[in-house]
């Protein structure tokens, strides 16, 4: 008998739960939440802090198809974007570089990409030609 009583509550509050799940009022952001959205963050590779401020462009065939900031979370999107091969760059100043290529194969899929960028020392040395040479 306890455990029909239980099945019985446990039931009652799954359809209560997927009831309330299937009626999110307008307003909520839910209804804008889309599945070919790329979202992803960008962290500091040394400290695994969020970046804010890290500017991410997709490129589609080589020309710039959008651009966006991360937030004060690290955190980024891109909406609506057609299936292709994306290469994304992740620039800030005061870090490297980062490029990624990702490829979208249906719009019904929702990516997530998480990003580590290195800090970018003022003393970074890259050797010239003069360095090749013995002069004496």
């Amino acid at each position: 008998m306890k455990f029909k009583a239980l099945f019985a509550f446990f039931f009652m509050m799954l359809a209560s739960c997927c009831a309330n799940a299937a009626a999110t009022p307008p307003g909520t952001g839910d209804e804008n939440a889309k599945k070919n959205d790329l979202v992803g963050g960008v962290y500091n590779s040394e400290t695994r802090k969020p970046l804010g401020n890290v500017t991410v462009t997709a490129f589609v065939s080589n020309s710039k198809e959008k651009s966006v900031l991360t937030d004060a979370a690290g955190s980024f999107s891109f909406n609506d974007l057609k299936p292709g091969t994306y290469k994304l760059v992740f620039e800030k100043e005061g870090f490297r570089k980062v490029t990624k290529e990702k490829y979208i194969s249906r719009v019904d899929e929702a990516l997530d990409l998480n990003i580590l960028m290195e800090e970018h020392n003022a003393y970074d040395f890259t050797p010239g030609p003069s360095h090749f040479f013995d002069f004496d």
